[in-house]
C-alpha cells in the first residue's frame, strides 16, 4: 500500500535547508562560542547532550529566523503525471469534530460511531486536537521562551494524556505503531523546545509547528478506531494538502487552486471512502507549516468542503445549535432552525458563538449548507446555515430578527468639529491614524451633517488610538476646526441580526422601544443599507439587561419582572399568595414571569438573587430575614442585570415610602401601589412625579388607591383620553363608611354599628382613621387631580364623624367606650332623612365645573343608586358631557384584602403587557 512520509526542513535564512524528519528527524542548530561559530549536525537523541545542561550560560544557541517546510515524498512509484483526480460532488459529506468532541477515549469512540452511522457514500472528517491540548501546546512555547524549566513536565503531561487515551482505544500493532510515532514526535518537540528555551524566542513558524501536533495525534487515533470496525479509512496530514497565504492581519487566505491540485495528488496516493483529516494546520506556498489561527478547524472543514463540492458540512460541537441569544445571559434563548449565510456571518462578527465569519466564505461559494449539531445530543436537529430560497414561507412567518449578540469591553471615540463638514479626506485621516496603531474598529457612525464621526474600538486599544488622533489632529484642535476628541469608556455593542429586517417595517422602532422601556440609553447607532443588522452602543453595565429586553420583545419569551414587595401586611401578604397561586398559569399561558426578588417589612427584609419561593415566603422571612434597609433592598432588586425590568410594589400607607417614588422612577424602576400618600400629598410633589412619569418610559400605576380592585382610575383616564369632559365625580369610596351607613338603619345606634364593623375587621384598628373622613378626602384629591384640578388636601371641607371631644382620646378602646354618648346627633339626622324618604350616605364629591371638592354626609332618595347599596360596596358616578343625563356608574366591592390585592395584581399584569408580554 502506498504511503507518504512527510518531512520538514529546518534552516536559517542564510543556509541550505536541513532535513527535519517527522518521525526520525535530525535537528540542525547553530551553536556558538564567541568569537567563532561552528556548525554541527546532531541527532535528536544527542541534541540535549550537545547544547543542554551545565553550560552556565557559557554556550548560547543562536536561532535565526528558521523556515520549516513540509514536503511529501513520492512513494511506490506514484508521480504527479499518473495522479488521478479525487471524485467531487454530493457523494461527500464533511464532518468536523471539535476538541470537546474528542476530549477523551469514550468521546473518540462516540465520534467513530457517528462516522460509521453516516450513510453517505464518501466521508471526510476533520478533527481538532483533544480538549485543552492546543492550549497546552501554546503553554509549552510560552514556558520555553521564558526559560521556565517546567516546560519539560508540561510536555510529559501532553505525552501521558495521549498515551493513556491510545492504550484505552487501541491494541496490538495499531497501539505500537501509534505510540512509536507519538514518542518520536515528543522527542522532536523536546529538542525544538530546548532550542527555543536557549534562544528565549520562538518564530511564528516554530510556534505553528509545535501547536499543530495535537491534531496529528487525534486524527491518527480516530483513524485507527474507525479501521478497527473493518472499514477502509486513511488519515490526512492537511499540511500536505491545504495551502494558504498569510496576510498582514494575522489571518490566512486559502489558495484553492493549489490546494485542489494537492488534494488530487494526495488522494491518488491514498484512495479511501473515509478520510480523517487534521484541522487547524496547513502550509504556506513555500511548504512552511502554519496554522489557520483560532477556530481554524472549522475553517479547515469549510475549505475542504468547498474543494470536494460536498453535500454539506456538519460542525459537531457541545451545544444543540445556534441560539437566538447567549443562553448564559438569556435563559429563554431558543435554538434557531435555520440561518442564512449572511445572518450567521453577522452574528459571528458580533460575538455570537456560531462560526468564525471566514468559515462561511468557502461554502457560500458553492451553496454548501453548514449544519451545527450537538455530539452529546444526537436527537437535536441542530441549526442549518444555508442560502434560503426567495419564497421561503418559514422566514415569512417567523420574527424578522433572527438573533441578538453583544460585544463588551469597548470604548467609543467621538471626533467632533465644524471644520469636518464637507472637507474631503477627514475620515481617511481619522482611520489612517487608527490603522497606524493597529487598532480594530468594531463599528462606525457618522452624522449626516458630517459634524462628527464616532467609532467603537476595544477598550484596551483606546488610549493608543486617542493619542494617535490627538497627535494627527493637533493643529486642527488648536485652530478650533475640531472641537474635541472624546473618549467614552465602559461601552458595549448590541446587534440585532436578521435577513428579513430589510423588508419588515417597524423593526428599528420595536428595538428602540424595548430599550427605552427598559430605561436604557443608546449612545450611538449604526445600520448598513442591507439592513442585515442594527447596531447600538450602550453602557456596559446595561449590556445583559438590554439583551434580555430586546430578546423578550421580539421572541415573546417570558416577560420577566424583578419584583420587590414592600409591606407584607394584610394586603401585601394576600398579594404574595395570589402571585404564588397564579405563577404557573402566567408563565405557561401568558409568557409572564413575575419573579419576587425581595420582601421587606419595616423591620425585616428577605432578598434572593433568583427569586423567592412564594410557597414558603413567611417561613423564609422569619428564618433568613435580615434587618430592613430600604436602600439596600432597592439596590438588590434593581441591581439584577439579568432581568431587564424592575417593579417595586408599595403595599403600605407610609408617606416615607411614598417619598421615594420619584427617585425610583428616575432610576428606571416601575412603581405600583395602593398607597394614597403620594398622589394626595403636597401638590408640587405630585406634579413633579406625574411630569417625570409622562416624560419617561417608566410606569407608575395606582389603580388600587381608589376603589381597591374597581376600575375607577382607568375608567376616568379612558374618558379623558377619548376627549370627554368631566363635570362631576361623586361616590361612596370607603368600604368602611359604606358598610356603616348601609347598616345604620332602624333602631340601631351608630356606635353599635361601628363596634360591629370593628369586630368584623371592616375598620382600621382605630376607627377614628375611617370616621375622620381623611381617607375619603385623599381619594377625592386623587380623582380631582386626575381630572385636571390642582387641589390640595387643605382645600377640601371634610365632614368628620369623630365627635370633637373624642379626637383627643388616648386609645381606640377609650374612643369606643365613649362613642355611645354622642349617638344622638347622627340618630337625629337619620330620622330626618327617613321622614323625607331618604337615606344618609357618606360621599366624596369632585365638582370639576366649580373647581372644588368636598367630603360630606348627604341625603339621597331611596330610588337613587347610592341608596341601594349593600355591604361594603363602593360606587362612583361620573357625570360628563357624554354621560350628563345618566351618569356612568362603577360599582362593586371597594374594600378588603382580596380585592385590593387583586387590583395591584391587575396593575402588575398591565405593566407586563406594556413591556412586551402578549395581550
Amino acid at each position: 500500500m502506498a504511503t507518504t512520509q512527510p518531512s520538514f526542513a529546518v534552516s536559517p535564512t542564510s543556509s541550505n535547508p536541513i532535513r527535519f524528519g517527522c518521525f526520525a528527524p535530525q535537528c540542525f542548530v547553530r551553536v556558538s562560542k564567541p568569537p567563532c561559530y561552528r556548525r554541527r549536525l546532531v541527532s535528536t537523541a544527542s541534541f540535549q547532550r550537545k547544547i543542554g545542561g551545565g553550560g552556565g550560560g557559557l554556550i548560547r544557541c543562536e536561532l535565526p529566523d528558521f523556515h520549516l517546510s513540509a514536503t511529501a515524498t513520492t512513494v511506490a512509484g506514484v508521480t504527479t503525471e499518473n495522479a488521478v483526480q479525487i471524485p467531487k460532488g454530493e457523494m461527500w459529506s464533511v464532518h468536523k469534530f471539535g476538541g470537546t468532541c474528542v476530549g477523551n477515549s469514550q468521546r473518540i469512540r462516540n465520534v467513530a460511531e457517528v462516522i460509521i452511522n453516516d450513510n453517505s457514500e464518501r466521508k471526510l472528517v476533520v478533527v481538532s486536537a483533544m480538549s485543552k491540548v492546543t492550549d497546552m501546546m501554546y503553554d509549552l512555547i510560552r514556558k520555553a521562551q521564558s526559560r521556565d524549566d517546567s516546560y519539560l513536565s508540561a510536555l510529559e503531561a501532553v505525552l501521558e494524556k495521549h498515551r493513556l487515551t491510545a492504550r484505552d482505544l487501541l491494541d496490538g500493532d495499531d497501539l505500537a505503531s501509534f505510540l512509536s510515532h507519538l514518542h518520536d514526535d515528543i522527542s522532536n518537540l523536546k529538542a525544538m523546545l530546548r532550542a527555543i528555551y536557549i534562544a528565549g524566542h520562538a518564530s511564528e513558524s516554530f510556534s505553528d509547528f509545535v501547536a499543530g501536533h495535537g491534531e496529528l495525534w487525534s486524527a491518527q487515533m480516530l483513524s485507527y478506531v474507525v479501521r478497527k470496525t473493518g472499514l477502509e479509512c486513511k488519515w490526512m496530514d492537511t499540511r500536505d494538502v491545504l495551502i494558504v497565504n498569510p496576510t498582514s492581519s494575522n489571518q490566512v487566505d486559502p489558495d484553492f487552486g493549489e490546494s485542489e491540485k494537492r488534494l488530487d495528488k494526495w488522494f491518488s496516493l491514498n484512495p479511501s471512502k473515509i478520510i480523517i483529516a487534521t484541522g487547524f494546520i496547513a502550509s504556506t506556498p513555500q511548504n512552511i507549516p502554519t496554522t489557520l489561527k483560532r477556530d481554524g478547524s472549522d475553517f479547515s472543514a469549510a475549505i475542504i468542503g468547498a474543494l470536494l463540492r460536498a453535500r454539506q458540512v456538519t460542525i459537531w460541537t457541545d451545544v444543540d445549535g445556534v441560539y437566538s441569544a447567549d443562553p448564559r445571559k438569556v435563559n429563554e434563548a431558543v435554538i434557531l432552525k435555520t440561518l442564512s449565510y449572511q445572518e450567521a456571518w453577522e452574528m459571528s462578527y458580533f460575538g455570537a458563538n456560531v462560526l468564525h465569519p471566514r468559515t462561511i466564505i468557502p461554502v457560500m461559494r458553492y451553496n454548501i449548507p453548514i449544519v451545527i449539531r450537538n455530539i452529546f445530543n444526537l436527537s437535536a436537529p441542530g441549526t442549518i446555515i444555508c442560502q434560503p430560497p426567495e419564497d421561503d414561507c418559514d422566514l415569512k412567518l417567523t420574527t424578522p430578527v433572527k438573533g441578538f449578540a453583544t460585544i463588551d469591553n469597548l470604548a467609543l471615540i467621538n471626533v467632533e468639529g465644524t471644520g469636518m463638514a464637507g472637507v474631503p479626506g477627514t475620515a481617511s485621516d481619522i482611520f489612517g491614524a487608527v490603522k497606524d496603531v493597529g487598532a480594530n474598529v468594531i463599528m462606525i457612525s457618522q452624522a449626516s451633517s458630517e459634524h462628527s464621526i464616532c467609532f467603537a474600538v476595544p477598550e484596551k486599544e483606546v488610549n493608543a488610538v486617542s493619542e494617535a488622533l490627538r497627535s494627527r489632529f493637533s493643529e486642527a484642535l488648536k485652530a478650533g476646526r475640531l472641537s474635541q476628541i472624546e473618549v467614552i469608556p465602559n461601552c458595549s455593542i448590541l446587534a440585532a441580526v436578521g435577513q428579513k429586517m430589510a423588508s419588515t417595517p417597524g423593526v428599528s422602532c420595536t428595538l428602540f422601544s424595548a430599550l427605552a422601556k427598559a430605561n436604557i440609553n443608546v449612545r450611538a447607532i449604526s445600520q448598513g443599507c442591507s439592513e442585515y443588522n442594527v447596531t447600538v452602543v450602550i453602557k456596559r453595565e446595561d449590556s445583559v439587561k438590554a439583551l434580555r429586553a430586546v430578546h423578550s420583545r421580539f421572541f415573546l419569551s417570558r416577560t420577566t419582572l424583578a419584583v420587590g414587595i414592600i409591606g407584607p401586611g394584610l394586603i401585601g401578604a394576600t398579594l404574595l399568595d395570589q402571585l404564588r397561586d397564579q405563577a404557573g398559569v402566567l408563565k405557561e399561558e401568558f409568557n409572564i414571569d413575575l419573579r419576587v426578588l425581595g420582601i421587606t417589612s419595616s423591620k425585616t427584609m428577605l432578598l434572593s438573587e433568583i427569586g423567592i419561593d412564594l410557597s414558603r415566603w413567611r417561613e423564609l422571612l422569619n428564618e433568613k430575614g435580615t434587618e430592613a434597609n430600604l436602600d439596600k433592598f432597592t439596590q438588590q432588586v434593581h441591581g439584577n442585570h439579568f432581568i431587564p425590568n424592575t417593579v417595586l410594589v408599595d403595599c403600605t400607607a407610609d408617606s416615607g415610602i411614598a417619598s421615594n417614588y420619584y427617585g425610583w422612577l428616575r432610576k428606571g424602576i416601575h412603581v405600583i401601589t395602593p398607597n394614597k400618600k403620594a398622589n394626595s400629598g403636597p401638590l408640587d410633589q405630585y406634579l413633579k412625579l406625574r411630569d417625570l412619569q409622562r416624560k419617561s418610559y417608566t410606569h407608575y400605576f395606582y389603580e388600587a388607591t381608589v376603589g381597591a380592585g374597581l376600575p375607577i382610575i382607568s375608567t376616568l383616564r379612558g374618558l379623558l383620553e377619548t376627549g370627554d369632559k368631566i363635570l362631576r365625580i361623586e361616590g361612596i369610596c370607603s368600604g368602611t363608611l359604606s358598610y356603616l351607613f348601609n347598616n345604620f338603619v332602624g333602631d340601631r345606634s351608630f356606635s353599635e354599628v361601628v363596634a360591629e364593623a370593628k369586630k368584623a375587621g371592616f375598620t382600621e384598628p382605630d376607627p377614628r382613621d375611617d370616621l375622620s373622613g381623611t381617607d375619603v378626602a385623599r381619594k377625592v384629591i386623587i380623582l380631582a387631580r386626575e381630572s385636571g384640578l390642582k387641589l390640595d388636601l387643605s382645600d377640601l371641607p371634610i365632614r368628620s364623624l369623630v365627635p370633637e371631644p373624642l379626637k383627643g382620646c388616648a386609645s381606640a378602646e377609650e374612643f369606643m367606650e365613649k362613642l355611645p354618648q354622642y349617638d344622638g346627633d347622627l340618630a337625629k339626622e337619620r330620622l330626618e332623612a327617613e321622614n323625607s324618604g331618604e337615606v344618609l350616605r357618606y360621599v366624596g364629591v369632585v365638582d370639576a365645573v366649580n373647581q372644588k371638592g368636598t367630603v360630606e354626609l348627604r341625603r339621597y332618595k331611596k330610588d337613587h343608586p347610592f341608596a341601594q347599596m349593600a355591604g361594603s360596596d363602593n360606587i362612583i358616578a361620573f357625570t360628563t358631557t357624554r354621560y350628563k343625563d345618566h351618569p356612568l356608574i362603577v360599582r362593586g366591592p371597594g374594600a378588603g384584602a382580596q380585592v385590593t390585592a387583586g387590583g395591584i395584581f391587575s396593575d402588575m399584569l398591565r405593566l407586563a403587557s406594556y413591556l412586551g408580554a402578549p395581550s
